[in-house]
């Protein structure tokens, strides 16, 4: 059988790379999208390398961005996140990436589906996961996005200019509701064992839990962590109870089959002050190397909610959140407000750098 080949271009968003496909050039009919983007990425890969593919073997570099000129009035453009399973053949649609929220403003101007008059851009994301608005600010030079610059952030070697993602009312993005569950924390089994758990839904649905309950510090490096198979193994339980109770899945046997959301957070507090508090992310079943940052926004929501696990491990501050992660500190904002005594996620932003690493055509298997 032939190879088939389509127009693509490879980013790396913050601590992500992406295929990149412009709607356009995809069949119309989305059901046809799965099968070239586990064909593209190398995906399902008993070896867990995806060496026949674009992918990198991990969540963070198992991804696929779609974009397209937006017709809605409050955005620029439309945006489609794909989480490509590295060992299943399995796409997820149901949740965001923030990482590669950084790379949809830039390509938008290069593309010239938005108008950047200054020096500075500002393009509007409608993302079709989540169906929720992202402002993206970024420099930008003759109607081009500059990707030179002096901001650095944890996990990525050398610099690049900045892109400051402002998320709009971010709460309840996959479920409708901040804390799906209507409960700050909710109990479910690990291990033959209750715990607590907190259940919220901020650009991300997260299950956040206390590392020590589930027998960890919360400091170990990913590669110590995949170590801990059978932690692992009850995390993944967790995470399928966790996605049942928060409506993601009709029961434990359908949950399986979702990728990424909700994603675990490990919380622990800060070992020095030096951050509000430390995590770790289990996604798509591997500990990530960095923090999703979707993740993290959801995180540094809960922080500022009495009553969650977070907020009862997190230093008290404003709404600048500092986060320890395995490559150094993560800096973002978020802003919370009751209202009727339910609490709402008003907003919440963080900056990343993005630039493009090729653009031709990628080949796939039908």
């Amino acid at each position: 059988m032939a190879l088939k080949s389509l127009p693509a271009v490879y980013m790396r968003g913050g601590t992500s790379r992406a295929l990149v496909f412009r709607k356009e050039d995809l069949p119309a009919d989305p059901k046809l999208w799965d099968g070239i983007f586990l064909s593209a990425l190398g995906s399902p890969d008993a070896y867990g390398r995806q060496l026949d593919g674009m992918g990198g073997g991990i969540s963070s570099l198992s991804k696929v961005c779609v974009l397209s000129p937006s017709q809605r009035d409050d955005a620029d453009v439309d945006y489609t996140f794909a989480q490509v399973s590295v060992h299943e053949s399995n796409v997820d649609y149901k949740g965001n990436c923030g990482n590669i929220s950084s790379v949809v403003g830039p390509f938008a101007l290069a593309q010239g589906w938005c108008q950047a008059p200054g020096a500075e851009a500002c393009v509007r994301i409608f993302n079709t996961n989540t169906r929720k608005i992202i402002h993206a600010y970024f420099p930008a030079q003759g109607n081009q996005p500059v990707y030179d610059g002096d901001l650095q952030i944890p996990g990525v070697s050398g610099t690049g200019a900045a892109i400051r993602l402002e998320f709009q009312n971010p709460g309840g993005a996959t479920t409708g509701h901040l804390f799906p569950t209507k409960e700050k924390t909710n109990r479910l089994m690990y291990l033959g064992k209750e715990i607590e758990a907190s259940l919220v839904d901020a650009a991300n649905p997260v299950v956040f839990v206390r590392a020590a309950d589930v027998g960890v510090s919360g400091f170990e490096s990913p590669e110590e962590l995949s170590a801990h198979k059978e932690v692992l193994a009850g995390l993944d339980e967790l995470r399928r109870q966790a996605a049942v109770a928060m409506g993601l899945a009709a029961d434990l046997d359908v949950a399986k089959n979702l990728v990424s959301v909700p994603y675990v957070g490990l919380v622990s507090p800060s070992l020095d002050g030096t951050a509000s508090f430390n995590m770790r992310v289990i996604a798509g079943g591997q500990p990530h190397k960095a923090l999703p940052l979707t993740v993290s926004l959801c995180a540094a929501v809960a922080s500022q909610i009495p009553g969650t696990v977070v907020a009862g491990l997190a230093k008290a501050g404003s709404e600048e959140i500092h986060i320890s992660m395995p490559s150094g500190i993560l800096t973002l904002s978020a802003r919370v407000q009751e209202r009727n005594g339910q609490w709402e996620a008003v907003g919440g932003s963080f900056f990343r750098t993005a630039r493009p690493l090729f653009a031709g055509t990628v080949f796939y298997r039908e």
